[in-house]
């Protein structure tokens, strides 16, 4: 209970998007949230958790075995 609840508009800016993006989100169930009456509020674990799945992590190159030929 101690997670804060954020408006569309708050996750729109978060993530540095438009609005219509986390209403997407929020429509096709790929985010958690709370209906409060007709308003919507996403938990900022909910946020973080979304960031975290969505993350690339860069590829490391494997090393060569053996030196460069002259």
């Amino acid at each position: 209970m101690n997670d804060r609840y954020l408006s569309v508009d708050q996750v729109a800016e978060l993530l540095g998007t438009t609005v219509r993006f986390p209403r997407r989100l929020v429509e096709e169930r790929r985010i958690r949230y709370v209906k409060v009456g007709r308003h919507v509020r996403i938990p900022a674990s909910a946020v973080e958790e979304f960031i975290a799945s969505h993350t690339v992590e860069p590829r490391r190159r494997p090393r060569a075995r053996y030196g460069r030929a002259a």
